[in-house]
């Protein structure tokens, strides 16, 4: 059989040539004949004590940092995580697991269904290049859940004398420096990268001499209060939910703010009053509004408005030009930014909700004056002041700058061009260790969104009625909260999993695999969360997943549907559409309204129209991809100029 087939175990050899990539496929099936030889060593280890097992451990790093190649050792290092893994979490590795794990230790983004293990596949890798003693990474997309994963593998690594850090968003200078100077660090791709640029600026400081004579001296790196930098040189990091990280935020540079001057003080007052007075501009007469880049323009009649309109003392000393920008802004915020949809206000501030995690992103905020603008139009929150740029860093930037890239997630081959041209990193869609079996039911459109929630609010009766479990996915938070209200009207059980009920969010995955339980959430529940059935469940046809709404990226919606038949369960799930959704308006306002007014008028043969949303959602997509590129380009740029001015392209960045 062609490419060593033989050799492979059962699992992999049968979906093998399932896999359409002949390059994948090729790489995939060399790396599955080490199966045996990892397989080889696992009699004998496990007769090792605890104490032998660390021993061995350490026998390996012994041999790592003698310059004894880690490919040479992969097998054995493997063999020793499977058999801690077993012995300690009673999580035995599968085959197809080793095989993600050797794809990711040979610079690769691991693609695993849903359910197939990506947290016990990590350790592998993880381990592998701790050994090497200069710090391994696993970046996740938020805190819990590199909490999570880092206490759940803990045991794993401890067996085999492997520290383990995590580094989440309150903790404090020394907590950090304590985190990294683990063999292995969790955390969230935010705060490494933050971190990065706070030690940049440290460094900075210690250069220009702000640091004791007796410090320098002695090489500290402290500056006058004794701070030192928290991260050791970037080496190895494995990045999990990879498609979400190096592509959905990719757009949102890392930015740390400069102190504000008095001309930003004075603009807080244009702000409010920008707020204040933006619902008298009319769209096409005071304004004109681009659909595609979501652009707004004052016409020579908006302009005349703006300086008729009575302004406050503050604002004299600011120029007509920068008002006019001040009322473009705040008519964008009313038009494209929504509360409980794009933000939440929590504790007096705006707090953005990540479109694609649907998570708070803690300590983000809009760019060029929007957070300012957004906070501006709300009643409770005070408008927070807009500073320069003392550091700043793009995604793409921070993890090219590990020397070992790596990364795994559900959903990445159709990204799989992108991620090569950007990172160099190869996507290999490892085979699952059982077929699945995940059923898609015929989509369902209707005319308007009205009709399409109190179908949902049918179907959801009608299979809560048998008992078998529902993840119900949501777009926002206020559609999630509004689902609520129709089905607490029904009379529906149910428990509602989105920004504002986080503190619940590991009960609330727990259990909803349960029977009858019914889950209604934004996308939060779409990534890190594995959904196990109950007993009995499986009997009923495994837990049914229902999509109320199409997103921006077809990967979100795999990401949702994926939460059903995971590890052979059986499984369903069925997208609903409305001719009124949010994504038509990626084909631009006039076929948008076309179809509002078709959906409006007709009421027969509409399911017909589901291809118009995947087109729509593939202009979408590339319209995206194409400002991810805008973005490198321009960063390229800036820093092939910086780097000519002798400049720190991180630091001597203009605001």
């Amino acid at each position: 059989m062609a490419f060593g087939l033989t050799t492979i175990s059962d699992a992999v050899q049968s979906r093998l040539q399932l896999i359409s990539n002949g390059i994948a496929r090729r790489k995939i099936a060399g790396w599955s004949t080490l199966l045996p030889k990892v397989a080889s060593y696992e009699d004998d280890f496990q007769k090792l004590g605890t104490y032998d097992l660390r021993k061995y451990s350490l026998s390996l790093r012994y041999r790592v940092k003698s310059h004894e190649p880690p490919d040479r050792i992969l097998p054995e290092a493997f063999a020793l995580v499977r058999e801690a893994g077993r012995r300690c979490l009673n999580m035995r590795h599968f085959d197809v697991q080793i095989v993600g794990g050797i794809a990711m230790h040979h610079r690769s983004i691991a693609e695993m269904q849903t359910g197939e293990g990506k947290t016990l596949t990590a350790t592998l890798p993880l381990y592998l290049a701790a050994l090497e003693g200069k710090g391994a990474h696993l970046a996740t997309v938020n805190d819990y859940l590199a909490r999570r994963d880092a206490d759940w593998m803990r045991p794993i690594y401890e067996a085999l004398g492997i520290t383990v850090g995590v580094v989440e968003t309150q903790m404090t200078q020394p907590e950090r420096r304590k985190a990294y100077a683990c063999d292995i660090t969790y955390g969230t791709a935010k705060e490494f990268g933050f971190d990065f640029l706070r030690d940049r600026l440290l460094l900075r400081r210690i250069g220009e001499g702000q640091t004791d004579f007796l410090g320098g001296m002695l090489g500290m790196n402290a500056d006058s209060s004794g701070e030192k930098p928290v991260q050791r040189a970037p080496f190895f990091i494995l990045v999990d939910e990879a498609d979400s990280i190096l592509i959905d935020e990719a757009r949102t540079p890392l930015i740390i703010a400069a102190l504000p001057s008095e001309a930003q003080l004075i603009a807080v007052q244009a702000y409010k009053w920008a707020a204040s007075v933006a619902d008298q501009f009319i769209d096409d007469e005071h304004y004109d509004y681009e659909h595609e880049e979501k652009k707004v323009e004052l016409t020579p009649e908006g302009r005349r408005l703006v300086r008729l309109l009575p302004k406050p003392d503050a604002m004299h000393s600011v120029g007509m030009f920068t008002i006019y920008e001040h009322i473009e802004r705040a008519i964008k915020v009313e038009r494209e930014f929504f509360r409980d949809r794009q933000f939440v206000v929590r504790d007096g501030e705006v707090v953005i909700v990540d479109e694609f995690t649907g998570r708070m992103a803690e300590g983000r905020k809009w760019r060029a004056g929007l957070h300012q603008a957004v906070e501006a139009s709300q009643d409770d929150v005070e408008v927070s002041v807009e500073s320069g740029q003392a550091a700043r860093i793009t995604v793409q930037d921070y993890f090219q700058l590990y020397p070992r890239l790596c990364g795994m997630t559900g959903t990445a081959m159709s990204s799989a061009r992108e991620l090569m041209k950007i990172y160099k990193l190869r996507v290999m869609p490892i085979p699952t260790n059982r077929p699945a079996i995940r059923q898609r039911l015929p989509d369902r459109v209707f005319g308007t969104a009205d009709e399409k929630w109190q179908a949902i609010t049918e179907e959801v009766c009608e299979a809560h009625a048998t008992g078998r479990p529902l993840l119900i996915g949501t777009r926002s938070i206020d559609k999630s909260e509004h689902l609520s209200e129709l089905l607490r009207a029904r009379g529906i059980e149910h428990e509602i999993l989105n920004a504002n009920h986080i503190a619940a969010e590991a009960e609330i995955v727990a259990a909803a695999g349960r029977l009858g339980k019914v889950t209604v959430s934004t996308n939060m529940a779409g990534r890190g969360t594995d959904i196990k059935l109950a007993d009995g469940v499986a009997d009923l046809g495994g837990l049914h997943v229902i999509i109320t709404e199409m997103h921006d990226s077809a990967r979100i919606d795999r990401q949702l549907a994926g939460r059903c038949g995971r590890q052979g369960d059986p499984g369903t799930y069925r997208v609903y559409l409305a001719l009124e959704d949010d994504l038509l308006l990626g084909l631009g306002p006039e076929k948008a309204k076309y179809y509002k007014q078709l959906g409006l008028e007709s009421q027969e043969n509409l399911d017909s129209y589901n291809g118009v949303f995947h087109h729509a959602q593939l202009v979408t997509e590339k319209r995206h991809f194409r400002d991810r590129k805008v973005l490198l380009y321009h960063e390229k740029e800036r820093k092939k100029i910086q780097a000519q001015m002798g400049q720190d392209p991180y630091l001597d960045t203009p605001g």
